[in-house]
């Protein structure tokens, strides 16, 4: 299965400001004013960060790992979207409802939502308007957001049980992306750690919507 590649990509802002982010990707609105505010409170935010040990150490980490990654996110989409597309079960969240074939404008759009989530991650300030919009990203994923951004007819739900299993293969594929660079062996660790705790902390946040009310 072979996927489109995604829109050209704009010069990366010089800062992570709202202001600076792309446009042109349909659907992304991190600060957007109109989203949801988060139901998860910045205090208890930084409960989740104490307890995933995710430190402004790690933070620094992140920083020198986008310096990194942001060159190769074609490359390292190419192996994530791989990896979706040789697994008929995960491609069927990108599928047309009616039939079953995979919706690849669809594929393209979220694609490029991906490639930003990149940049994202290793630029997070952990501030309000990101974590509203942790939480529209985890609407997204389920039956109260999911193909509302692109107005698509795919399927409306995606379990739960991937978005927790989706950890591993976006956490041990970015180890080799990250080494090539003159980044040492130990800070290569730091690096792939501190990405591992951010993408914990993240799906931790989209989890809420699948969450009955009063246990999450």
């Amino acid at each position: 299965m072979s996927f489109p590649a995604s829109p050209s990509d704009p010069a990366t802002p010089a800062t992570d400001s709202l202001a600076g982010l792309r446009a042109s990707i349909p659907g992304y609105r991190l600060g957007d004013p109109t989203l949801s505010r988060s139901p998860i409170t910045l205090q208890e935010l930084d409960l989740l960060k104490t307890t995933v040990l995710l430190t402004d150490e790690d933070v620094g980490y992140l920083r020198r790992a986008g310096a990194i990654l942001a060159p190769q996110t074609e490359a390292i989409l190419d192996v994530w979207y791989g990896f979706v597309g040789q697994h008929p079960h995960l491609l069927h969240y990108f599928s047309n409802k009616s039939d079953g074939a995979p919706d690849l404008e669809y594929l393209g759009r979220v694609r490029a939502r991906f490639g930003q989530w990149i940049k994202d991650t290793t630029n997070a300030r952990y501030d309000q308007a990101w974590l509203d919009y942790q939480h529209e990203f985890g609407l997204r994923h389920t039956r109260a957001g999911k193909n509302r951004t692109d107005n698509v007819a795919s399927v409306d739900h995606i379990h739960f049980r991937y978005l927790i299993a989706f950890i591993v293969p976006i956490t041990a594929t970015i180890e080799p992306f990250l080494a090539r660079s003159d980044a040492g062996a130990d800070e290569v660790k730091k690096m792939l750690a501190a990405w591992t705790k951010s993408v914990v902390l993240q799906t931790v946040l989209w989890s809420y919507p699948y969450v009955k009310p009063g246990d999450f």
